[in-house]
């Protein structure tokens, strides 16, 4: 069984996000980056297959050359091999990123045939929220393609998926290859042994370059959300804060 996982590198949860000046693109400077939790549990579901059925798993990314960084990532946890596809930095559309995705795909095909039976993404990119690429990508592909799926049974020729949507379970019979997206949950990751982050540092990571080209759709500008302040108020120091506080509590109805 030889499955492609593709991943996004995303800014860690919990940074704050600042913008360019000209309000198109996030300012990463001062912040950490992680894969999507999604792709995550995308990594880990493959390795437990191939655990059980044999196989590899190959593990892709489009981004910058630190990216590297999310892929070696992966390889700590159990993928066999890792391709970058290289980006001069700019945050690339669903359609164009698909398109490169699928490609790649293509390209690692031989005489036998398709080479990958299983491509799994994440749901969903936990900076975007992009729902499109795994969607896309099974249309280029010709494949059949699920989404959202919080359970996932595969064999040698098939495989069975399920996800809830509004109280109902809903499962499908893919035939392979198929292109899946499961949510986080699905697992529970592993943390990387310190064996897997040795090997991850030796792993050599084949380098793509793909052409970047307009989209039909064209980004205006980004806006982060409004966020609520908070502004604390010291009571004072010791047994003089007291009274402040038997005052604050009665206000607050706390005392009877």
């Amino acid at each position: 069984m030889n499955i492609l996982v593709c991943v996004k590198r995303v800014p860690m949860v919990g940074g704050r996000i600042v913008l360019t000046p000209d309000s198109l693109e996030v300012d990463s400077s001062f912040l950490s980056f992680t894969t999507s939790p999604h792709e995550e549990c995308a990594v880990e579901e493959a390795v437990r297959i191939v655990e059980r059925l044999g196989g590899a798993v190959t593990v892709l990314t489009l981004g910058p050359p630190e990216a590297a960084e999310q892929l070696r990532d992966a390889v700590a946890v159990g993928a066999n091999a890792a391709i970058l596809l290289q980006t001069d930095g700019r945050e690339w559309g669903p359609a164009i990123t698909a398109e490169a995705i699928a490609s790649v795909a293509e390209r690692h095909a031989d005489d036998s045939g398709w080479p990958y039976e299983l491509l799994l993404f994440g749901n969903e990119a936990a900076d975007s929220g992009d729902y499109q690429v795994p969607v896309r990508v099974g249309h280029l592909l010709g494949r059949p393609c699920v989404t959202g799926i919080k359970h996932l049974e595969v064999e040698a020729h098939g495989a069975r998926a399920a996800r809830e949507y509004r109280g109902v379970t809903e499962t499908f019979d893919l035939s392979l290859p198929a292109v899946v997206s499961v949510k986080e949950g699905i697992n529970l990751p592993r943390y990387p042994s310190l064996p897997g982050r040795m090997r991850a540092k030796k792993a050599q990571i084949d380098i793509i370059e793909p052409a970047w080209r307009e989209e039909g759709l064209h980004l205006d500008r980004l806006r982060v959300p409004t966020t609520q302040r908070r502004q604390a108020t010291v009571l004072g120091e010791g047994v003089k804060a007291v009274p402040a506080l038997v005052d604050l509590l009665e206000s607050l109805g706390v005392l009877s």
